[in-house]
């Protein structure tokens, strides 16, 4: 991880996030996932139809969920790093309502359910090493809304700043 010119942890760059996922979630690179844009407020994550198919010649279930939790648990990943945290985060539940078939690429917008609870939920990793979140995604195809998610995310032992890391 990169640090700024003050010493805090540089945002993450959209490269630096396919990169870590790529080598840490090798169903990742299988799926041709890459990252389309990096921000605090929303991440957004896209794959191809090919490796993603099923036998109806549209996205598989399991690869739009997958690619939904993904977006949710590196819109998380971005922004505890951004605070130099250092996280371990599991999702814990969610839920996926499918609208429309997949028929080609797509993508996955995750943003935090309520982002009025940032704040409580980093200051509880801090005195507790445990915080629960919720995220949203929605996912798109040519500019339609074809799937929702929503889902929890659970931080744990995450609060260990990553400068006492040396990192």
């Amino acid at each position: 991880m990169t640090t700024s010119k003050t010493g805090a942890p540089a945002p993450m760059l959209a490269s630096e996030l396919a990169q870590y996922i790529h080598e840490h979630i090798p169903l990742t690179k299988l799926m041709g996932v890459s990252v389309v844009s990096v921000d605090p407020h929303a991440l957004i994550l896209q794959a191809p139809l090919a490796p993603n198919v099923n036998h109806r010649h549209t996205v598989f279930g399991g690869s739009a969920s997958a690619l939904a939790i993904l977006a949710g648990w590196a819109l998380l990943h971005v922004r505890l790093r951004s605070q130099g945290f250092a996280d371990r985060l599991v999702i814990q539940r969610h839920a996926m309502e499918y609208e429309h078939p997949i028929t080609g690429e797509f993508t996955a917008r995750a943003t935090l359910e309520h982002p009025d609870r940032w704040s409580a939920f980093t200051t509880m990793i801090a005195r507790k090493g445990k915080a629960r979140i919720g995220v949203l995604a929605v996912l798109e195809h040519m500019e339609r809304v074809v799937a929702r998610f929503n889902g929890e995310f659970v931080a744990l032992g995450a609060g260990v700043r990553t400068s006492s890391l040396g990192a």
